[in-house]
């Protein structure tokens, strides 16, 4: 399947910012299960973007800015083919042993209601798989999609003990629940073509990813019910939001900030012949 992204995100300010400085995870990698056809990163303001890579093989572009700047537009354009691996994550760039995705954060630290959870959910299955499956449909099962009561600070905890929250709060709990079967998970940004016909979104998706030995990584859409396939576009990963947000920074003055996030993901009409 070819996806189309077009990702808007516009900082605007009270007063106009003295400078800027961001760094942006929103550029995919092609792997075994999607190849990167073209992709394209333009701002309304005069600068470079830098491009790199963070420690967990993210490709992230920073840039800075002087003022005064009242408002800050960062465009994302792009036309991925996806296949479907029936969530199976294979090519990847991976930098760090999967043990490394046991450690706790703040945002996937597992409470006492977490932990009991866990437990009671994976405890009917032994195979690694089978539990993973079984987390996921729990969480599912349990929490209710709803864009009001969580940010992007909300702990798993408190996403858990409300019942409620977005796909990165279904990630975050996935992760903790995860860890505390013993588990190796991590948090997954990217996109996600939804078949209901709606076309524009407020925002980017959000899943995880687990590890299991035999299989290697893979992924559970928690907030769909799903392991992730040729819907999903895989941008960059971390051990939790903060390590794979698709945009971070700060700046120099500003006043108050608002954030304004248009992204339309759409099947291209186009297929490849390959």
């Amino acid at each position: 399947m070819r996806v189309r992204i077009a990702h808007r995100t516009t900082y605007a300010y009270a007063t106009p910012a003295r400078s800027i400085i961001q760094a942006l995870r929103l550029t995919p990698r092609s792997h075994d299960s999607q190849r990167v056809f073209d992709w394209r990163i333009d701002l309304n303001v005069d600068c470079r973007l830098a491009p790199g890579e963070d420690a967990f093989g993210n490709i992230v572009h920073t840039f800075s800015a002087e003022g005064p700047l009242s408002s800050v537009t960062i465009s994302v354009d792009g036309e991925v083919e996806t296949f479907d691996a029936a969530g199976v994550v294979r090519g990847c760039v991976d930098r760090f042993p999967p043990e490394l995705y046991l450690r706790d954060t703040p945002l996937t630290a597992a409470d006492s209601s977490i932990r009991d959870f866990a437990m009671a959910a994976a405890a009917s299955q032994t195979a690694p798989l089978d539990r993973l499956h079984a987390l996921m449909a729990s969480i599912f099962e349990r929490m209710t999609f709803d864009a009001d009561p969580t940010n992007s600070g909300t702990t798993a905890g408190e996403a858990f003990a409300l019942g409620r929250g977005v796909c990165q709060d279904f990630a975050h709990i996935f992760i903790a629940c995860a860890r505390q079967v013993g588990i190796p998970a991590r948090y997954v940004s990217g996109y996600f073509l939804r078949t209901d016909g709606v076309l524009n979104q407020d925002a980017g998706h959000a899943w995880a990813e687990a590890w299991i030995a035999e299989i290697g990584w893979v992924g559970f859409d928690c907030a769909n019910g799903v392991c992730p396939h040729e819907q999903h576009i895989r941008i960059a990963c971390g051990l939790d939001y903060l390590g794979a947000a698709p945009v971070r920074g700060s700046r120099n003055g500003g006043g108050d900030e608002t954030l304004e996030v248009a992204v339309r993901v759409t099947e291209a009409q186009h297929q490849s012949q390959a």
